[in-house]
């Protein structure tokens, strides 16, 4: 198990002015590369929607506005297993309320939960029920954002559920839920595997549960199966970093830690690749492009790919109660498989709208589907 000292230091988020205008003065004097035929999104982030990104984000773009919404909320450092941590931390003040983890995404941040942490801590102001309350704590992994820097190697996705079950156990939990997309829907699985005491269950918008190879997996296949293969074939057409971080990150850095640009066409995820399905705002992408810029942290928060690339980890089952939430334009669950390694899914719904960033782009959907699914564990 991990260490931790008792020690809790509260956090603002206080981005210089200096360090302010060196973005402004470096959005200046973007070069961009020579166009490809066409300037669509065929070969990658084009010309046009970088250069009207980085115009807006120069002139239009509040990041004091944002830096004021994220300090609305109790923010907290603290050491656990030799690493600082940062994370929000957000008590209801309902008797009984559900303490809840929420783990953002790659590339993301803990600043995607931002408009769901009202709706769940205090419901009955958002149209909810007392009881649906939820205390949550909403953690940066390390070697993104404010969890930095990194001390050292190693950091799987199996150690940050054991950091985060460390985290909660200090805060004096002595149960939890968690919830996740994309890298926070690993780490909540690997949560469910290590199934700590007191574990109330995972909630998830992916399980990410593929072929083993065997031609008899594909006998009881749905439609609704095939479609999601056929959306993973898409996405492994166009998400060429997970390859690059997988084994050159540090490389590849050096050109997102010298070009705000750079890291702004480098997360292209939040605009899905360009495939015209994105619900995220142009503020949003921005928000979350200029906490990487400012935290220098696109070394360290690819660093992931590479760890869990050459972890060793045997294949598992989760046991632990889960649920799952699926949006039209996400990576699309496929059930077979999912059932296969996680033997206890208890909920499982699907949604029209929305996409990988469904928190950002229907929190009011991921919220109720939060309480519906922990309502469900109580009985």
């Amino acid at each position: 198990m991990t260490n931790t000292t008792a020690s809790l230091r509260p956090f603002r988020i206080e981005i210089s002015q200096a360090d302010v205008e060196d973005l402004q003065d470096r959005l200046s004097r973007t070069r961009l590369p020579q166009p490809a035929p066409g300037d669509d999104w065929d070969y990658g982030t084009p010309n046009h929607y970088l250069r009207e990104m980085a115009d807006h984000w120069r002139d239009g773009f509040d990041w004091r506005e944002q830096e004021a919404r994220m300090n609305a909320f109790a923010h907290y450092l603290t050491e656990i297993d030799g690493q600082t941590i940062h994370f929000i931390h957000v008590p209801s003040a309902v008797p009984g309320a559900t303490p809840l983890l929420l783990l953002h995404s790659y590339p993301g941040s803990f600043a995607e939960f931002l408009d769901m942490i009202g709706p769940l801590t205090d419901p009955v102001a958002h149209g909810g029920r007392a009881e649906d309350a939820f205390s949550v704590v909403v953690p940066s992994m390390p070697g993104f954002g404010f969890s930095t820097p990194v001390q050292d190697r190693g950091w799987t996705m199996a150690r940050v559920a054991r950091t985060y079950d460390t985290l909660m156990r200090s805060l004096g939990y002595e149960s939890y839920g968690s919830h996740g997309s994309d890298g926070g829907a690993m780490v909540s699985r690997e949560l469910g595997l290590l199934n700590p005491p007191g574990f109330l269950g995972l909630h998830v918008l992916q399980l990410f549960s593929f072929p083993s190879g065997d031609p008899a997996e594909f006998e009881n296949l749905s439609p609704a199966d095939y479609a999601g293969l056929q959306h993973l074939e898409w996405f492994q057409s166009v998400g060429g970093y997970n390859a690059i971080n997988g084994s050159r990150p540090q490389t590849v850095a050096v050109g997102i830690s010298d070009s705000p640009v750079g890291q702004l066409a480098w997360n292209e995820l939040f605009n899905s690749f360009g495939n015209g399905t994105s619900l995220v705002t142009r503020d949003q992408i921005l928000t979350q492009v200029s906490l990487y810029w400012f935290t220098n942290t696109s070394a360290s928060a690819g660093r992931y790919h590479f760890e869990e690339a050459r972890s060793g980890a045997e294949p598992a089952v989760n046991h632990a109660p889960t649920g799952v939430a699926v949006f039209a334009d996400d990576f699309r669950t496929i059930r077979a498989f999912a059932d296969r390694d996680n033997d206890n899914i208890v909920h499982y719904n699907e949604f029209p709208e929305g996409g990988h960033y469904a928190m950002l782009e229907r929190p009011d959907v991921l919220v109720e589907d939060l309480r519906d699914f922990f309502a469900g564990l109580k009985g």
